[in-house]
């Protein structure tokens, strides 16, 4: 689903990046503005789209329904498509147009995949990797759902240990990074939206 807003928002944001070349030439309005308005604009937005998404998902995947972890997994949402959102924003401003756009966005989503610490746990891929695991947005969000979601249940599997240990031991994921975890959503959230501000003020890719 954040792929899927990356991806739309790029032809739109391409589109309204001509307008916005027009009307700052005509003296309308500064650049600034114009960024944050696009950028507050998307936070009613992606929160009804939290919601409605995270409530169906939530329930067909079976989690556990107390408010603590239903909030949780609210949160860790939201800012992940916020930061899918913002990217796809960032990387428009920062090309000047959209097929180079989608070229660049592709590339950094392969590494996204691959150092999301799924496919590759952090513990089990090669030392001088792991740093790029710490500068993963996608990385935060599996490491913020699986902990919240599973980070203190004592269940035992059929090894014998529990799946806390395990999520602990395997994943690297540890449960007391709660707090770290969300700091972490926040801050991409941040730097793809001040990213994508400053890149609008700073670039212009118009042709004469």
């Amino acid at each position: 689903m954040g792929f899927q807003n990356a991806q739309s928002v790029q032809p739109v944001v391409a589109v309204e990046r001509i307008v916005f070349y027009r009307e700052r030439a005509a003296g309308m309005y500064s650049a600034l503005p114009y960024a944050f308005g696009q950028v507050v604009i998307e936070l009613p937005y992606i929160l009804l789209q939290t919601l409605l998404y995270g409530v169906i998902v939530y329930a067909m995947i079976g989690f556990h329904w107390t408010a603590i972890k239903f909030f949780w997994y609210l949160f860790f949402m939201y800012f992940t498509l916020l930061c899918f959102t913002f990217y796809g924003m960032m990387i428009v401003a920062v090309t000047p147009n959209q097929h180079i756009a989608a070229i660049v966005r592709a590339s950094f989503y392969k590494m996204w995949y691959l150092f999301a610490g799924f496919v590759v746990p952090r513990p089990r891929a090669p030392m001088w990797w792991r740093w790029y695991f710490w500068a993963n947005p996608l990385y935060w969000s599996l490491y913020g759902l699986f902990i919240t979601q599973f980070g203190d249940v004592k269940d035992k599997l059929d090894t014998g240990e529990t799946v806390e240990d395990f999520v602990r031991d395997y994943f690297g994921y540890r449960n007391d990074f709660v707090g770290i975890t969300a700091m972490m959503h926040i801050a991409f959230a941040l730097l793809f939206g001040f990213t994508f501000a400053y890149s609008i003020k700073a670039f212009n890719f118009q042709k004469k």
